[in-house]
């Protein structure tokens, strides 16, 4: 039976006082896309306001990356489902990639907190790289207790923020991860880095995309 994990995409094309181009990161969708799809995972892609979905940072001299960019996918991906019409349940895992994007809209946005908490408490998934799990702030399961709180996860780092876009970014995730209470680790700079805490696996930065997506499909696979 197929398998299925549904990307939660931004739509924010801009960030900050100095109108920083962005989007999803792409080699963010790319990588575990190119893991996912060559395993026989069916994969969907929503997004907040639905439609189209900027990007940023895309490497044609990266052969997954250009390979995603001529795809039917890629079509798909830019006409997302809007987020609002989706039900997180009806997918094996979710994955929100990160950019500088989804600062401005998938944190603390209410239906990606409502499609994470679907996932999670019928015992999907849920997957992050990057600034993605910045979608878990603010998230709780009902008991008003932060979902981050004790879990072990990584994302964007303070030192690769403060060298990479300080100055568009109204916070750090892993700043904020921490200060609701989440157990945040990192590796170096740029350096892969993916923490697994049962069904949460989140990845630090760009490098750990391919990583994070094969721990996802070694879960799938436990699951299926």
């Amino acid at each position: 039976m197929t398998q299925h994990v549904l990307f939660i995409v931004t739509n924010a094309a801009v960030i900050g006082p100095h109108n920083r181009k962005t989007g999803f990161f792409f080699a963010e969708v790319a990588h575990p896309f190119e893991v996912l799809d060559k395993a026989g995972i069916a994969i969907e892609f929503a997004s907040p306001a639905g439609g189209w979905t900027p990007h940023d940072a895309y490497d044609e001299q990266d052969p997954a990356q250009k390979e995603f960019f001529e795809s039917k996918a890629f079509r798909r991906l830019n006409h997302s489902r809007k987020l609002s019409e989706v039900d997180a349940a009806d997918y094996d895992a979710i994955l929100v990639p990160g950019g500088l994007g989804p600062v401005v809209d998938i944190a603390r946005n209410a239906d990606v907190q409502k499609a994470i908490v679907r996932a999670w408490s019928t015992g999907k998934i849920v997957t992050a790289v990057c600034h993605g799990p910045v979608s878990l702030l603010g998230v709780d399961l009902g008991d008003g207790t932060p979902f981050v709180r004790g879990k072990k996860l990584t994302a964007f780092s303070a030192k690769e923020e403060y060298d990479y876009a300080r100055e568009d970014v109204p916070y750090g995730p892993e700043d904020a991860l921490r200060a609701e209470g989440a157990d945040y680790s990192s590796a170096d700079n740029w350096q892969p880095h993916v923490v697994v805490d049962g069904r949460l696996i989140t990845g630090q930065n760009p490098a750990s995309a391919e990583p994070l997506a094969k721990e996802l499909l070694a879960a799938l696979k436990r699951t299926a």
